[in-house]
């Protein structure tokens, strides 16, 4: 019997560190659907277990992950139109100091001219940079991603849009503290490795083969080729991934950011000086990783506010 999840397929390498959303919940009220942050480390809390577990009303140990959260600014509006199959981008409009610092010099349209004609557009998005040059561990690169946003119509997302054009957006513009999010960030790489450890197939004797670490077989003589899940060598590791339903048990701003800093700083990080956010649980990727955030596109359970009664801020660097 197989033991490789066909889950997810096929395993290859992610070709940018931005993930790409390509689905945000239907959200009739005009907010922003998603952010970024970046993985500090992880620590434990305890708290009081407010779900509908066994454990309900008592003192429990959850582990949890820091995300600090960089500066994010706001430099243009994206319009889209109905295509053919899809949404099509029409134009876009910047703001003329902010796009300077994301390499855009010439703007072909105007805000007044897409709101003469607002109505034949479908959507509204707005377009952001991060500048991560005061993280912990000293980002330098400027980059660009697209914040969705919520809302019944398009003019409704544009007057929504433009309170925030040419401005610098905090994390509590995007979220609260008890809210659900789902998370999408690449996993640790691991190089290239052997079924064994790719796929978790059984080692064989190596009296039948004089090889142990293999599949024992790659398919049938016909029809005579391999077919796709068969497992084999290859890279793994370092794939997109999207988890769901991540509790926000902290909410915090750069000062107080010492009271979640562990002593001697996060391992492979540093000190989080910044906004930041506790999350319930393990987020794919090491430290300094990129994490994009989004509103919980499937969110089973209730908000629920979290009644933390520790974080830890004992040492990281002998874990």
């Amino acid at each position: 019997m197989r033991k490789g999840s066909l889950e997810y397929w096929p395993h290859r390498r992610a070709k940018k560190q931005m993930p790409r959303q390509r689905s945000v919940p239907s959200v009739a009220k005009p907010m922003f659907l998603n952010f970024v942050a970046f993985k500090a480390g992880m620590t434990h809390v305890t708290m009081i277990d407010n779900t509908e577990s066994p454990a309900k009303g008592t003192e429990v140990a959850r582990a949890a992950t820091v995300l600090e959260i960089p500066k994010v600014y706001v430099y243009g509006l994206r319009f889209y139109k109905k295509g053919y199959a899809y949404k099509q981008v029409y134009g876009e409009v910047f703001d003329t100091a902010m796009a300077a610092k994301v390499g855009i010099k010439k703007t072909k349209h105007t805000l007044p001219s897409f709101k003469e004609k607002i109505s034949e557009f479908t959507d509204v998005s707005a377009l952001a940079y991060l500048d991560a040059s005061n993280l912990g561990f000293g980002n330098k690169r400027v980059m660009r991603f697209e914040l969705h946003i919520g809302g019944s119509t398009s003019s409704e997302k544009l007057e929504f849009a433009e309170k925030y054009l040419g401005k610098e957006l905090k994390i509590l513009d995007f979220a609260k503290q008890g809210e659900y999010v789902d998370t999408t960030s690449i996993s640790k790489g691991k190089g290239w490795a052997g079924v064994v450890k790719r796929y978790g197939v059984a080692t064989q004797y190596r009296k039948a083969t004089g090889k142990g670490r293999h599949v024992g077989t790659l398919g049938p003589w016909h029809p005579a080729k391999v077919m796709f899940g068969v497992p084999q060598a290859g890279h793994m590791g370092y794939n997109y991934r999207t988890e769901m339903n991540k509790h926000i048990l902290k909410l915090g701003s750069q000062g107080d950011a010492n009271s979640i800093n562990p002593n001697g700083g996060f391992l492979n990080y540093g000190i989080v000086k910044n906004d930041y956010m506790v999350l319930d649980g393990s987020i794919p990727g090491p430290s300094k990783r990129l994490v994009r955030l989004r509103k919980a596109i499937r969110m089973a359970e209730k908000v629920r506010e979290p009644q933390l009664i520790y974080i830890s801020t004992t040492s990281k660097q002998g874990a």
